[in-house]
């Protein structure tokens, strides 16, 4: 994990705590979403098959020789309790090796994995329902996010608090114990709970979940795939429980149960920090566009796991900008557009569980600064 604070550059050292905290510019930029495409290379929006599916291939490979030493080393050879400090072990790492796959699936979300829909959909409906994410409900809703980033009014997924909306056993949870807690609980839970009964997302006049054809999420022309994404996760589960009959409840939680929630923690926790940053204004109606919305998402360092996560932690700005350029081409486009985007570019090289506690400490709820008439709110933490 990197040291350091907010810069335009890739963390050299560390910054001040005030310079990490530094406001982002809110006004219009003074470049446009071409002049950023113009300084990025030509091949960077180039989308190769044989590429994209070496990654996938690689991460699944990955996976599968870490199920097979898994289930015919540490039980065989590891006496107890060293064997559950493997399988731990073995959680852990699977987890974060098929959250990389996770990312590759989700480039299908963007068409940025081939030139070819049907091809995209179909590797992303394998690869999404076998993590128990509904494919096509993920991909509707996570676009939404895409065109209204920041935005008060129609963002769809961690739509801030006003402070008075902030409820009193929030408040009883504003101490290291409590953050620690709401981390713990999110991270387990969060995932699950917003793709059910939209937690955290965009509130809507009726019941929401994302397994619902008849949400009011979707149109009527896309019920039909929410439809076939729910076939496709019915048909997941009920092979897990065939499983949990051959092989118990142990070894399917074991194997597979217990890397899901590792997958479903990075998720949550990329996405919030991403887009959760003391320095990242939200604007309504009055001031927001698409692009000022773009820009209002910050690169994170995760060490050696900017790698097996393929880069959306910390070419997460490129990605909000141009998501249609593939993941193994992000770092480079996000250097290129580095020099235009200026003082608009967002990096923190904080190290992550320091970031996690800073974040939950200051980013309780949003308001305008005292006297101001333009429609820009930032994150405050006093009650």
């Amino acid at each position: 994990m990197g040291g350091g604070g907010r810069m335009s550059d890739p963390p050299s050292g560390k910054k001040t705590a005030a310079e990490a905290l530094k406001r982002a510019p809110h006004e219009k930029p003074p470049f446009t979403i071409g002049d950023l495409k113009k300084a990025i290379p030509a091949h960077c929006f180039e989308k190769s098959l044989v590429t994209s599916f070496r990654y996938l291939i690689q991460d699944l490979l990955m996976a599968y020789a870490l199920y097979y030493v898994a289930t015919n080393y540490i039980d065989q050879y590891l006496p107890s309790p060293l064997n559950y400090v493997a399988w731990a072990a073995y959680i852990a790492v699977q987890g974060c090796v098929l959250t990389g796959a996770w990312v590759v699936g989700h480039e299908c979300d963007h068409d940025a994995f081939s030139n070819y829909n049907w091809i995209n959909d179909l590797v992303g409906l394998v690869v999404h329902s076998s993590l128990l994410v509904p494919y096509f409900s993920w991909k509707i809703s996570h676009r939404r996010h895409h065109a209204n980033t920041q935005s008060l009014e129609n963002d769809e997924v961690y739509v801030p608090r006003f402070k008075s909306n902030i409820r009193n056993y929030y408040k009883l949870l504003n101490n290291p114990p409590g953050r620690v807690l709401v981390w713990l609980t999110t991270l387990l839970i969060g995932f699950p709970l917003y793709l059910m009964f939209n937690v955290s997302g965009h509130k809507y006049e009726r019941w929401t979940s994302h397994y619902d054809p008849h949400s009011p999420l979707y149109s009527d022309r896309e019920r039909k795939e929410i439809i076939i994404s729910d076939i496709a996760i019915l048909a997941v589960i009920y092979g897990l429980y065939q499983l949990v009959l051959a092989k118990g409840f142990a070894w399917v939680f074991c194997v597979y149960g217990g890397p899901l929630l590792v997958v479903n923690g990075w998720f949550v926790l990329i996405t919030i920090l991403n887009h959760t940053h003391p320095s990242l204004p939200y604007y309504d109606s009055t001031e927001w566009d698409w692009l000022r919305g773009a820009l209002c998402t910050v690169d994170r360092d995760y060490g050696i796991l900017n790698k097996v996560f393929h880069n959306v932690c910390n070419a997460h700005v490129c990605h909000h900008i141009f998501s249609m350029i593939p993941h193994y081409h992000g770092l480079e486009a996000t250097e290129a557009m580095k020099p235009i985007l200026g003082e608009y570019y967002q990096y923190d090289g904080t190290p992550i569980l320091k970031a996690m506690y800073r974040e939950m400490k200051e980013c309780i709820y949003v308001e305008k600064d005292e006297g101001e008439t333009k429609g820009v709110y930032w994150y405050r933490s006093k009650f």
